[in-house]
């Protein structure tokens, strides 16, 4: 407790980190309030009443209503969130892949490339934004939350304006948090909604143990949530270190002038290279064909319908889990193909004049990596299925929907990642001050070598 507080005291006495802490903390407010101006001409009583009645907190809406930490069901003016401006991300990262276009601007055009990339990606996220906001609103109309006094045109035209508004200003608090404050303020924006929804889950999750006379099982229940953040942090931190050699260098001129052994270092191929983007992939997959049948045929005759419609919308069927436990592991392959180039990492090598000892610079180095990388990805993979399929096994066990759905999934994989990486921008400041890091052996694990991020990068 002691060190806890003489940590506190030192992140105080930095005016830099100080000033950029309370700035963060200033625009996560400012969001959150957003979060509860609900939209005009909407009634959120009526809203809130239909959506308990219809909605699966780890159904496609669940989901989103969990990211903008609730906005989405309240009808606010942050209703969308960060949201639209994440598909567009993820959008032009694929693109990234497959367009030269996008290639060219990502890896050769440095600064000017990703100003370039930058203002494409804004774009895209108001394209994004209208499509959204319009079904959005005719799903807010469908539940009758809409006071019918209101002309169609007036109710459409201003609200659509406000949920972009909303989306572009929520874009500009996520930059300024970036540029001014304490870590990636698209991810915080994110992390405060999972976040706001946790303290009402776990409320009544203790209020159900209480009513049924079991604070015991309740006590268990948080012992199972934190084990399942100790995993997450294991396999967002994992990496495989690959020794590298750099060459030996001259010191001295002339006669006097003596050969150096080159510095040791490593290249850390993360365990889990592909981040959350598998999970989201696969549970959009999942989601899509209980999306399309309970919009074509309405929610009350896909419940009625045979026996795979409703295993594919319910989260705790075996059928659910192991179709995507395996659609998980699949695209953990396919994005870490795409995330990790060994071709890069054998070039760079090349031109930092360094070697993996006891491997040919060039094509043997990109075989060497490319079969690490395999090999790692596998048990990475599975790790990752299984805590996407986590909330399962925790509503099995009669844990609610709610407070099930951050025992696993995008939901905890986001929230420890975003941590650990403003505590590491924290502990950066407090190690460049001489002060000690946030945990005892004085770094956080994942910062130390100059090779960190190379191929995901570039």
């Amino acid at each position: 407790m002691k060190k806890l507080i003489d940590t506190l005291k030192n992140i105080w006495k930095i005016k830099e980190l100080r000033n950029r802490i309370l700035f963060t903390l200033g625009m996560l407010l400012v969001y959150r309030f957003g979060a509860y101006v609900v939209l005009p001409g909407v009634d959120p009583a009526i809203l809130k009443e239909a959506l308990q009645s219809s909605s699966n907190p780890n159904d496609l809406l669940g989901l989103i209503n969990l990211f903008t930490g609730g906005a989405f069901n309240q009808a606010a003016i942050m209703a969308l969130g960060i949201m639209p401006y994440i598909t567009a991300s993820i959008i032009i990262q694929l693109m990234g892949f497959a367009v030269p276009y996008f290639q060219k601007l990502q890896q050769k055009e440095g600064e000017s490339g990703r100003k370039k990339l930058t203002q494409i990606t804004r774009m895209l996220t108001v394209v994004i934004t209208l499509l959204q906001g319009g079904g959005y609103l005719a799903y807010v109309k469908q539940m009758g939350a809409v006071d019918p006094s209101i002309p169609d045109l007036i109710f459409w035209l201003s609200n659509i304006i406000i949920l972009s508004t909303g989306v572009i200003f929520a874009m500009w608090l996520g930059e300024r948090i970036t540029d001014r404050g304490i870590g990636n303020g698209v991810s915080l924006l994110i992390t405060v909604g999972i976040i706001a929804r946790l303290p009402n889950m776990l409320a009544a999750e203790f209020l159900l143990r209480s009513d049924e006379g079991g604070l015991l099982i309740f006590v268990i229940e948080i012992a199972a949530f934190l084990l399942a953040i100790m995993a997450t942090v294991l396999i967002v931190t994992g990496v495989r270190k690959i020794p590298i050699q750099f060459a030996k260098r001259m010191v001295g001129r002339g006669a006097s002038a003596m050969p150096v052994a080159g510095a040791r270092d490593y290249i850390p191929l993360k365990v889990n290279a592909a981040g959350v983007m598998p999970i989201i992939f696969a549970q959009a997959l999942m989601f899509l064909p209980g999306t399309i049948i309970t919009a074509l045929v309405g929610a009350d005759s896909a419940a009625q319908s045979n026996y795979w419609v409703r295993a594919m919308n319910d989260f705790t069927s075996m059928p659910y889990n192991v179709i995507y436990f395996f659609l998980v592991v699949i695209f953990t392959y396919v994005y870490t193909a795409l995330m990790v180039n060994p071709t890069q990492y054998a070039d760079y090598l090349k031109r930092q004049n360094a070697f993996i000892p006891g491997v040919k610079p060039g094509k043997s180095t990109a075989d060497f990596i490319d079969s690490i990388t395999s090999r790692i990805t596998l048990p990475g993979s599975v790790f990752l299925a299984i805590i996407a399929i986590m909330p399962a096994f925790a509503g099995a066990f009669g844990i609610n929907a709610g407070f099930a759905a951050f025992f696993g999934g995008t939901s905890i994989l986001i929230l420890v990642g975003v941590v650990l990486d403003t505590l590491q921008q924290i502990e950066s400041h407090l190690l460049m001050r001489r002060y000690d890091g946030l945990v005892k052996s004085g770094k956080i694990q994942g910062r130390s070598s100059r090779l960190q991020g190379i191929g995901a990068n570039m």
